[in-house]
């Protein structure tokens, strides 16, 4: 059954969409997982031993899904809140299994290192893509992805979603980029899933003896394409992440590394001064009079009304939408750009606040780890819980079931 989660794991960011009926897509991680879940649940009964553990974390995200539930008495509209539902409950089960399988060291090491290699691999999936566009045209790449990638990763329906309002391209000081996207939806997923993943890269390059120069490029290129997503919300995650390591393992670092890492984040402050696309688009974070940010400050004025008006139980999860747009349809991507806020509007502000304390808890219990591995696995929920404040991940197949996989490795 281990093998069985490995290979999940590694299949999450590449994994095909089904199409059981008309305009609904299903990512096949799902089915797998649901599947991993019933063999796991039956052998337990078989074994008559079932194992949970996480007491404390675990009773925080079931009072999340909870809330999720209860929501569906304020819903205008039950079916999307169903919908929705069954979309974290075809996940959250992938938690509790990898608590019970990950049973050991080595498997817990193992796992993060093949997160790290699927990640890799990835990666390169995303620089080729966006290299191209420079030898093969803009247009031509745009289209390939459009035709022939979008619809066997992400389905019929909601490939045609997402080009619809796509996001794919970036206006940068007046020159248009194709964004590197691999095999999800936006940039904004793939730099999620990206910045999660390069603390474990970075963990598995300090805690490794063997294979340092390879561990040192796949660092180097998960964080490369990273940039290469143009997310403002990946690089605002990752900047937090590296402060959160830079604090956390400062005392635990020799005086003579002190001053080369001081020296490099002054050369990384200077090399940012230089006009870049990259540059440009980071620091495009500050400007609050950019028509994006502007947009996005709108998005939250708009969730603050709603929260407002629906403090308690919300508006029923999956029924943000038709608050804002009364004649939305299910594919129109309204959100509130912040996932705290997404889950207050949607299911009451007492629901933002367990699922804070779960990421909490979380980090905490991983921080607190003896293993250093899983010390920058704390930094890899970090970075999701920052970036979160203007992106919403856990609507992703590919971000939650990741988060619910590092957030098993905790044992308080």
């Amino acid at each position: 059954m281990f093998n069985f989660l490995l290979l999940i794991a590694i299949y999450l960011p590449f994994q095909l969409a089904l199409n059981p009926t008309q305009g609904v897509d299903l990512a096949s991680g799902r089915v797998l997982i649901i599947i991993l879940f019933l063999v796991w649940v039956l052998k337990g009964l078989k074994n008559k031993k079932i194992l949970l553990k996480n007491k404390l974390t675990s009773v925080f995200l079931g009072s999340f899904l909870f809330l999720n539930i209860i929501s569906l008495l304020v819903a205008k509209n039950s079916e999307w809140s169903l919908r929705k539902l069954m979309f974290l409950f075809s996940f959250v089960p992938i938690y509790f299994v990898a608590q019970a399988l990950l049973n050991n060291q080595e498997k817990k090491e193992k796992i993060i290192k093949w997160l790290v290699y699927s990640a890799f691999l990835s990666s390169l999936v995303g620089s080729i893509q966006f290299i191209a566009q420079f030898i093969v045209g803009r247009e031509v790449v745009y289209k390939f992805w459009a035709h022939y990638v979008a619809v066997p990763f992400l389905g019929k329906s909601f490939s045609q979603a997402v080009l619809q309002n796509p996001s794919w391209l970036v206006n940068v000081a007046g020159k248009t980029y194709l964004r590197a996207t691999a095999f999800f939806p936006d940039p904004h997923m793939f730099s999620f899933f990206l910045g999660m993943i390069i603390p474990l890269a970075i963990g598995v390059l300090v805690t490794s003896s063997q294979k340092k120069a390879f561990n040192f490029f796949i660092v180097l290129s998960l964080i490369i394409t990273n940039g290469l997503t143009f997310s403002r919300g990946g690089y605002l995650g990752l900047a937090a992440g590296f402060i959160f390591l830079l604090i956390i393992f400062w005392q635990k670092i020799a005086k003579k590394y002190k001053l080369t890492i001081i020296t490099l984040v002054i050369g990384i402050i200077l090399l940012s001064l230089i006009p870049s696309p990259i540059n440009k688009r980071f620091q495009s974070i500050f400007n609050l009079k950019e028509g994006s940010n502007q947009g996005r400050i709108e998005t939250w004025r708009q969730a603050g009304e709603v929260i407002k008006d629906h403090p308690w139980l919300g508006v029923g999860i999956g029924n943000y939408p038709l608050e804002i747009k009364a004649t939305a349809n299910y594919r129109e991507p309204i959100y509130a750009h912040n996932t705290y806020l997404d889950i207050a509007a949607e299911t009451g502000i007492i629901n933002t606040f367990f699922w804070i304390v779960f990421l909490a808890l979380t980090t905490l219990g991983l921080y607190r780890s003896q293993n250093k591995l899983f010390v920058f696995a704390s930094v890899s929920v970090v970075i999701f819980s920052i970036h979160s404040l203007v992106e919403t991940g856990i609507y992703s197949a590919t971000i939650l079931p990741i988060l619910l996989i590092i957030s098993s490795l905790n044992n308080e």
